[in-house]
């Protein structure tokens, strides 16, 4: 096996035991803390390595490492117990106190808090810019900044950044750029061929792609894997077995998955778009959308996902949009996405940026997850469910 394969190979192969005679298809489940050795001899031997205590590793972890790892062309990867965790975990290992960050402002709101709140406090500040800011972002960079972190698509509001731009300044100022490449997927983004340094996935979402396991990964290239490895083990970040099992499970559908959730979005967004009750819709594989044509250059187009916004007229109240979203019966109200239900729920953009809050000043969206029902039947559902608009506000 070679990883120029293409990406539905490579799910369906990698992470897999070695063919034997009575081997398994999958790496077995393993429960354990305590290895233990044959002598002293061997066990000093496994200090430092993946195979010396249960809380580094399991069979299911390192499976999913690998396969990750041939996914998007990284040269390493670690599971984390989250997404968030694997966010924070990545800000840990590459800034020092004194540091400068560059953060987008479309940021996952626990990330933003973690910038406000631990990294302040340990002297490392942060600017909030503009994720449409490309080369601009130029002018921010400080003799202090030590890296900028992209999410892109934002998960709410969905601005598609230009990391070319991105990658190109943090060159010039040997700067690490990172990027939250959930939305995306290893199958949908190569971050790595962009010059990102670092790609964090909430596995939680997509890769998992059941709603039953929180997970996260880090995927690093040669220049950040010894501090990301060393952060790692610092912090004592453990992934069960149990849980590392479902995310390798999950991973191995994540193509024929991905493919239903984004024919069924896009058919979802186009329908959207013709509704007087929308403004706008946010889904960047969308023709028209913001950020499409960035999208089409940099992602592979038959790879999107399911996650799509949907913009309210102005004058709109947050009163009429909560009617909304209490009157669908097949999408659920709950936080999340990446499953294989859908999922519905309010957001009031503006209390969640900061240079950007003018843009969405007085605006509301609802954030769709298409989830693998029919879409006829959940074209039905929002039909009903925005007929709570036509006595808004």
């Amino acid at each position: 096996m070679t990883d120029q394969q293409h990406p539905d190979t490579l799910l369906t192969h990698k992470g897999r035991p070695d063919a034997s005679a009575g081997a398994p298809v999958n790496p077995p489940l393993v429960r354990a803390s305590t290895l233990l050795f044959a002598d002293v001899a061997e066990m000093q031997a496994s200090h430092g390595s993946r195979h010396s205590y249960g809380r580094h590793s399991n069979p299911p972890g390192l499976a999913l490492e690998q396969a990750l790892c041939s996914l998007e062309g990284a040269a390493g990867c670690r599971l984390t117990p989250s997404g968030l965790s694997a966010i924070t975990t990545t800000l840990l290992a590459l800034l020092r106190p004194g540091d400068h960050l560059l953060m987008t402002d479309s940021a996952y709101e626990p990330t933003r808090s973690f910038c406000h709140g631990l990294l302040a406090q340990l002297g490392i500040s942060t600017t909030f810019y503009d994720p449409l800011l490309g080369a601009g972002i130029e002018t921010l960079v400080q003799p202090n900044t030590r890296l900028i972190f992209a999410e892109s698509p934002g998960s709410l509001t969905f601005e598609v950044q230009d990391i070319p731009a991105l990658s190109a300044v943090a060159r010039r100022h040997d700067l690490y750029l990172v990027a939250d490449n959930t939305w995306a997927t290893p199958l949908g983004w190569r971050p790595f061929e962009l010059g990102i340094d670092v790609s964090i996935h909430a596995a939680t979402k997509y890769i998992v792609g059941h709603s039953d396991v929180m997970l996260g990964a880090i995927l690093c290239n040669e220049r950040t894997r010894p501090a990301i490895e060393r952060c790692w083990r610092g912090l004592g970040l453990a992934v069960s077995s149990d849980d590392a099992y479902l995310g390798l499970r999950g991973l191995r559908t994540l193509g024929v998955r991905l493919g239903q959730h984004a024919q069924s979005a896009l058919q979802i967004a186009q329908w959207l778009s013709a509704q007087p009750q929308v403004a706008q819709v946010l889904y960047p594989p969308l023709p028209g959308s913001p950020g499409h044509e960035l999208w089409q250059r940099d992602y592979e187009a038959s790879r999107a996902c399911g996650l799509l916004g949907v913009l309210l007229p102005e004058g709109c109240s947050e009163a009429a949009m909560h009617r909304v979203v209490d009157a669908c019966r097949l999408f659920g109200r709950g936080y999340s996405w990446g499953g294989f239900e859908s999922l519905i729920i309010p957001v009031n953009p503006a209390p969640q940026r900061s240079v950007t809050a003018s843009r969405w000043q007085g605006r509301h969206l609802l954030r769709l997850h298409i989830g693998l029902e029919d879409s006829r039947d959940l074209m039905a559902d929002l039909q009903q469910a925005l007929a709570q608009l036509k006595d808004a506000p």
